[in-house]
């Protein structure tokens, strides 16, 4: 089954970053947030991506053009011409189709200009900027078992903000830190969807979480996947920092996988 990851936004909200690389490339200990995505696919024997890039989207295929070499002990003889012998070949067992979705291409419209790649099959959707402890064998079982056309995460994390309640003279009464148990739900990514969601898609300027999402509700056709473990996305250079902190320590959630 293959996983779709969007990768093509612009990376305004962390911008003091995202001018140099696509915020799927900012790094966590020393590699793209997107690989950190990708190797929790793998762990879960999901090796095959397509990932649909825009902004910098050479960054994108220029760093899995290096990646192979990159991971691998490498022999240079220049003695008679250049010749490259690999050794110990470390590279994952991956099958990444990196897809130009264009420059200003909303997110149902990346969806839609991979539809080639996908075919007449299941496939996985997800967001680059973001990463989990989600059980994705859980969440694929879980889709077929409702047989339904569209199953997207939904989590419940803590806001940053504190709480005001304000009076209508606007007096403030009382202040705390907000909890998760003040928020509904949101949509985490971590998508399974079928072939037909590309019908409800009509070009570039569909934004997926609107139109196709909001369309596949109302039918009775988009399900909930109540996920209450780890989940964090990378917005903010605040939560960057904070993503390569637990990662420096070792304490990482979303660790799935063996070095």
């Amino acid at each position: 089954m293959k996983a779709v990851i969007l990768a093509g936004g612009f990376g305004t909200r962390i911008s003091e970053e995202s001018h140099l690389k696509p915020k799927p490339m900012l790094e966590i200990g020393g590699k793209p947030i997107l690989w950190h995505i990708m190797k929790e696919y793998s762990h879960y024997g999901f090796y095959e991506f397509i990932i649909c890039c825009g902004y910098k989207q050479q960054v994108v295929k220029e760093w899995f053009d290096d990646y192979y070499l990159y991971n691998s002990d490498v022999t240079f003889d220049f003695s008679s011409g250049k010749k490259i012998t690999v050794h110990d070949n470390v590279a994952e067992p991956w099958k990444v189709t990196i897809v130009d979705t264009g420059l200003n291409t909303m997110t149902g419209g990346r969806v839609k200009r991979i539809q080639k790649y996908i075919g007449n099959e299941t496939f996985m959707l997800t967001y680059g900027d973001g990463v989990s402890d989600i059980n994705l064998a859980d969440l694929l079982r879980f889709h077929r078992e409702h047989g339904k056309l569209a199953t997207l995460t939904a989590v419940n994390v803590e806001q940053r903000f504190g709480v005001l309640d304000i009076t209508k003279e606007k007096e403030i009464m009382s202040f705390r830190e907000k909890s998760a148990d003040d928020a509904s739900r949101m949509n985490g990514g971590y998508m399974v969807l079928e072939p037909e969601i590309f019908d409800y898609i009509d070009g570039d300027d569909t934004v997926f979480e609107k139109g196709p999402l909001e369309r596949a509700a109302a039918e009775g056709q988009l399900m909930a996947y109540m996920f209450d473990g780890y989940w964090q996305c990378m917005d903010t250079k605040r939560e960057m920092d904070q993503l390569n902190k637990l990662w420096e320590r070792g304490k990482a959630p979303w660790k799935s996988w063996r070095d």
